[in-house]
């Protein structure tokens, strides 16, 4: 029996489960960033960030403790390049002066430290970021819809890009929920779970437009069905290598990049089950047919061209 044969696991009759998932899902986090919002970071409110250089690496909770006590709210406080240089983090506006107040007050618990720098991030700068940050997100969904509607079919490109505004809401939803520091690193998490929710949809739309042309049947179910769980395999081993990174980048990576590697792991499971569910869903309400992916007949001969299929394609 061959491998388009067989009877694959009913991916597709858990539809209208995970279209209701789906749907509570991304209602919720529409709503708890209308209500919530999102807690953003300096980067995009502006403060004052400060750079301390110590004699030896300090105890960044000693360092938050000493500050708390000094009567500083609001600040965050990580390594900067080396366990020795100390970055702290300020809501607050302010100048050479408070640069000057926050390492006094470091140094009068006994700190051995020297003040090697600081810088005021405006309001207005930090505002033009958050512009420009949805600007870059909304322009990354465009151009993944002109490039998979040119590569495949327009359906195709609804039933990509669709996906990809799901994954970025529902993290973007989770992030509210908890009141997690948005800023520029999780930001770069965002587009970088965009190209990966991607690739594994372009996978799998792949793998459906090459059984459309080669399974004798118009059930479109069914060749989704085929094409999900022949392309499984690679999508569960590539998730779960990117996890086992990801989890490790947030259990060891420190505080500066927490938020960043939270952000992509919330990004890799959603956007694993949207590249499933979500697409194939999509092409099934969009009603994709054969016809929709038909080859352009050569001139003069009448006979459709023959493409052949990607070489990862014949390889899983």
């Amino acid at each position: 029996m061959s491998e388009l044969e067989k009877k694959p696991f009913d991916f597709m009759g858990l539809r209208k489960l995970a279209s209701t998932v789906s749907i509570v899902l991304v209602v919720v986090s529409v709503a708890l960033l209308a209500t919530r919002g999102l807690n953003l970071g300096m980067d995009f409110t502006g403060g004052t960030s400060v750079e301390l250089e110590y004699a030896q690496a300090p105890s960044l909770d000693e360092v938050r403790s000493t500050l708390e006590a000094a009567g500083y709210d609001q600040f965050v406080v990580q390594n900067f390049g080396s366990d020795t240089t100390v970055l702290v983090r300020l809501a607050e506006a302010g100048n050479d002066q408070l640069a000057q107040s926050v390492a006094s007050a470091l140094k009068a618990n006994g700190a051995q430290l020297e003040l090697v720098s600081s810088e005021f991030i405006g309001s207005q700068v930090g505002e033009e970021l958050r512009e420009e940050s949805g600007l870059g997100l909304l322009l990354a969904l465009i151009v993944v819809l002109i490039y998979v509607g040119m590569r495949f079919q327009f359906k195709f490109g609804i039933a990509s890009v669709l996906p990809l505004a799901h994954d970025v809401l529902i993290v973007l939803g989770v992030f509210a929920l908890f009141q997690w520091t948005f800023d520029l690193t999780v930001l770069a998490a965002l587009l970088a779970v965009i190209g990966y929710s991607l690739n594994d949809t372009i996978i799998v739309a792949d793998r459906i437009r090459e059984n459309f042309r080669k399974m004798r049947t118009d059930d479109v179910w069914e060749i989704i069905n085929v094409s999900v769980h022949q392309t499984i395999g690679r999508t569960i081993n590539t998730s779960g290598t990117t996890l086992m990174v990801l989890l490790a980048l947030y259990l060891f990576g420190g505080e500066a990049i927490n938020n960043f590697a939270l952000a992509l792991i919330i990004g890799v499971v959603v956007g694993t089950y949207s590249s499933i569910y979500v697409a194939a869903n999509l092409l099934i309400a969009l009603g994709v047919t054969r016809e929709d992916l038909l080859l352009p007949v050569k001139e003069g001969t009448g006979a459709q061209e023959e493409e052949e299929p990607p070489e990862w394609l014949n390889r899983m």
